[in-house]
């Protein structure tokens, strides 16, 4: 990790509270971190009332931007801490993976929140993830009906909506349309319903914690303490909003799609039909292949689906993309 990161950032990418975790705790919150890389704030006095916000940033580790930006967000509201108008909880999920500059150590973190991992079940990023699925559910347990979890990434490659989310079908009507519009004010142009679990930390609160949780791409992945932080302004404009509890308005609303195939790498034999520079929502006609694997052939369905995360060489039984179709 470079020398000249500016502190609050490196603080964050190492999970360091300290300075931050001071000032809530000197203003009268509760504060805790039951883990390394987690951060909670909550009220002196609970309160049903009291919405509690989980935000995750570094869920892999090469993705730095929401880094900097909740480094900065959070050390600013730590300042005058008294603006704080939820329970917080703050994770940076693959610390590890953060400080080696790469996207995992054994294994994809974003697909151990599941209760069965097979032979994944080894690796780091499971130990990891259990670590956090008990800092999560220690957080929500005590908390009110209002949860979120906002789960913040960057995309590997290239993207017809740079800036898009993934949300869980199974999220109640009234709390998943008001995620959905504050997602259009910070700037998501595209969100996709998700109909099944593909072991991701914000399908895991979603179903197990009733949060209004969401996974959110915030353009390309840069190099940690050189990211173009104007590509974040709305999304960040966004937060200060949400945790200080002000009321927003404004944002445009998201195009939605439909989640309607998830293509499943079956073997070692699995190949795509498509280049490994092919943009997220790319898309695709009736009757085109999607991928291969020995005798299964994926292939469009509907008049037109567009390609999202497609990636080969992900591990066999993994997903290695899904196809989506516009709804609105």
């Amino acid at each position: 990790m470079a020398a000249t990161l500016p502190k609050e950032i490196r603080a964050l990418a190492e999970g360091d509270f300290g300075e931050v975790a001071a000032r809530f705790a000197q203003a009268g919150f509760t504060v805790g971190q039951p883990a390394k890389g987690v951060l909670t704030v909550k009220a002196a006095t609970p309160s049903a009332e009291r919405p509690a916000v989980l935000l995750s940033v570094g869920v892999h580790g090469d993705e730095t931007g929401p880094i900097e930006m909740v480094a900065y967000a959070i050390e600013a509201l730590s300042r005058t801490p008294g603006e704080l108008a939820v329970d917080l909880m703050l994770c940076v999920g693959n610390i590890d993976a953060i400080a080696a500059g790469k996207r995992f150590i054994d294994a994809d973190l974003n697909r151990m929140f599941r209760d069965q991992r097979g032979d994944l079940a080894g690796t780091f990023e499971a130990g990891r993830a259990d670590t956090l699925i008990a800092a999560t559910a220690a957080f929500f347990e005590a908390s009110g009906p209002r949860r979120w979890h906002l789960d913040l990434h960057t995309a590997i490659r290239g993207s017809r909506y740079p800036r898009f989310a993934i949300v869980p079908e199974l999220i109640a009507e009234t709390p998943r349309r008001a995620l959905i519009a504050w997602l259009g004010l910070g700037g998501i142009e595209a969100v996709i319903m998700n109909p099944a679990s593909a072991g991701t930390y914000s399908y895991w609160t979603a179903e197990r914690h009733g949060a209004a949780g969401t996974t959110v791409e915030l353009g390309r992945i840069g190099t940690l303490g050189r990211n173009d932080l104007s590509q974040f302004a709305a999304m960040a404009s966004a937060l200060h909003g949400l945790l200080r509890g002000q009321a927003q308005a404004g944002g445009n609303e998201p195009i939605v799609f439909n989640t309607v195939q998830s293509i499943i790498k079956l073997s070692d034999a699995f190949t795509m039909s498509f280049g490994r520079d092919t943009e997220n929502f790319t898309p695709l006609k009736k009757g085109e292949v999607i991928a291969r694997d020995g005798d299964t052939v994926y292939t469009v369905q509907h008049d037109e689906e567009c390609v999202v995360f497609p990636n080969p060489d992900v591990r066999v039984g993994l997903r290695a993309g899904i196809m989506v179709v516009k709804i609105q």
